[in-house]
């Protein structure tokens, strides 16, 4: 029986065939790939031809925002602290950080007074936070901006990264790091990492209930200077989480991780800034709220309700500071836990 075999003609054409399928595959690839670190339009992300050259910043700043809609102000402020005032001449670049999502940073941001460039970089995992190419684009940033995501996936993608020390030399060199709800989180010296809760986490009920059922925390991220001994809080009081961040704190002082804690809660569209000098400013629609356990608590035992005496709160409306290097003596009001219940309204 003789085989047939196909024409020159055919099997130039299934050739062809192929070679235009694999050049589709490697062009797509190359694409996803590009989208990942430089996602946004180019005319966002290429430096405008009035490039100033830094010889210096002027912060460092930090911007913790609490979530919902951004306070657009609250990032102009931390821009216009770097660049040296709101009419100095010089221009920033921006990067955005996120493990997933989208570019809705980039146009924002550009639209901003004396913003240089922006770039969305999105780190999906570890490999990528290794990555040469992020970490030159974050080091050579002047504001690092964490938007909201996973506070977990942050932690766990990049934590002691080459991402991590990138964010840290942006801070040292006098830069901005700013970032809301999750993004805000990760910036207090003790983290609530949600890492052992569902994606929701873990709220006030429940962590007033048993102070140790899948709440875990992470230290040693980012160690900023004036945020030394604080652990931060967000979405506040729109879910009402003064228990949860009351929690928060006994858990730190029951075991052994401080003496004295500082929560930073913050509601929604509302930012926290603080400038190079640890004063605090609170700009947006809703407060911040400064809640200080400096002694043990009660009780604070897993599967047992906490009992907590006497938290200093101090309530800080929209305009007014509060000096975190030297902490007020007086304006708080008191409030207790009680077998797992507040007192009275803390808010």
């Amino acid at each position: 029986m003789t085989k047939a075999f196909p024409s020159k003609a055919r099997r130039l054409k299934s050739t062809g065939i192929k070679l235009l399928n694999m050049g589709t595959f490697l062009i797509t690839r190359f694409i996803e790939s590009w989208k990942r670190f430089f996602l946004g339009d180019t005319v966002d992300i290429r430096p405008s031809p009035s490039f100033d050259v830094r010889s210096s910043l002027a912060g460092p700043v930090l911007s913790l925002g609490g979530g919902g809609p951004d306070v657009d102000d609250a990032i102009q402020w931390m821009i216009n602290q770097v660049r040296g005032g709101r009419n100095s001449g010089t221009k920033v670049n921006v990067v955005v950080l996120r493990t997933n999502g989208n570019y809705d940073y980039n146009r924002l941001i550009y639209a901003m007074r004396g913003v240089n460039s922006v770039e969305t970089l999105v780190v999906r995992n570890r490999q990528e936070a290794n990555k040469a190419e992020i970490f030159e684009k974050v080091k050579n940033a002047d504001v690092v901006f964490f938007a909201g995501g996973d506070q977990c996936q942050y932690i766990r993608n990049w934590k002691d990264t080459k991402l991590e020390t990138a964010v840290k030399s942006v801070y040292l060199k006098g830069g901005g790091v700013g970032g809301t709800s999750a993004g805000a989180m990760i910036q207090s010296e003790y983290v609530y990492d949600a890492c052992a809760s569902s994606e929701k986490g873990i709220e006030t009920r429940d962590a007033l209930e048993d102070p140790y059922r899948d709440i875990t925390f992470t230290y040693n991220f980012f160690n900023w200077s004036n945020l030394k001994g604080t652990i931060v809080d967000t979405h506040f009081d729109r879910r009402e989480r003064m228990g949860r961040i009351m929690t928060f704190i006994a858990r730190q002082i029951k075991d052994g991780v401080s003496s004295s804690v500082l929560g930073i809660a913050v509601s929604e569209s509302t930012s926290v800034l603080v400038d190079k000098n640890g004063l605090v400013k609170v700009m947006g629609r809703g407060a911040a709220y400064f809640v200080l356990g400096n002694h043990l608590p009660e009780v604070c035992e897993p599967r047992t309700p906490l009992t907590f005496s006497n938290y200093k709160i101090w309530k800080v409306r929209s305009g007014d500071t509060f000096n975190l290097r030297n902490r007020p003596t007086s304006g708080y009001y008191l409030r207790s836990v009680k077998r797992g219940r507040i007192d009275s309204n803390p808010y």
